[in-house]
Order: structure tokens, then sequence, then C-alpha cells
């Protein structure tokens, strides 16, 4: 199932929310250019932890997955080195459990995401933890 695409209204919704957060952030930061990255900073890691989880959540799935797999590739079946060995979501929205991932080599990973027409742009790379 594709992921959801945001529609119009969605979107201005969303822009809404952007410009409140932005101002909120300005606001707590007043002129100091350095505490307004660090907001800015610790926001973005925070929203994507909601949707990725941890690193170390990651990390231990990871390990967990590549025990289960026998250490061989979901995809092509054949061994895999857990280090370089990336999550694939079956569902991104359902984020990363056992039950929504498997673990593939990072070249596996790239084909699959240019069979379903995504690009090697970030797609593929990003799930590597």
């Amino acid at each position: 199932m594709p992921n959801h695409r945001l529609t119009p209204p969605e979107i201005a919704s969303l822009n809404e929310l952007q410009d409140v957060t932005v101002a909120a952030l300005q606001f707590l930061a007043g002129d100091d250019a350095a505490l307004l990255f660090a907001l800015r900073r610790r926001l973005y890691t925070r929203l994507m932890h909601l949707e990725r989880g941890t690193p170390m959540h990651r990390t231990k799935l990871k390990r967990l997955k590549w025990k289960a797999q026998e250490g061989r590739c979901a995809i092509c079946d054949k061994p895999m080195e857990q280090k370089g060995s990336e999550l694939d979501r079956f569902k991104a929205s359902e984020g990363y459990t056992e039950k929504n991932t498997r673990l593939i080599h990072h070249e596996c990973h790239v084909a699959d995401q240019a069979v379903k027409g995504f690009s090697d742009g970030g797609a593929a790379s990003g799930a590597s933890q």
C-alpha cells in the first residue's frame, strides 16, 4: 500500500503549523542564533525519533532480525554481514517494528526501491540503521 499523499487542505494546515512552530522557535530564541539552531536541531531530532524510533531501538531491531533471518538477506537469501545491512519497512507509516521490517543487503534494498519507483537519492540509504 502506498504512503498517504497529503491533500491540498492537509498541506495548507501543515504549512500553518510550520509557520506557528517557526514563530514559536524564534520567540524562544530571541536574538540568539545559536539557541535557534539548537532548538531547531532538537525539534528535528525528536520528530525523527517519533517516526523512526531511536538509533538504539533500530540497532536492537536490526540485531534481532539478523538472528531471526540467520544472517541471510530477506530478498536474495544470500549471507550478509550485520554491519551494512538495512532494515526495510513493509509499510513506512507503521514504523520500525519486528513485524513491519525485514533485513536486507544495501544493494538489494536499492534494487527493490527502484522496482517500486523510488530513486537511490535517499529512500534506500535512509534506513541503514
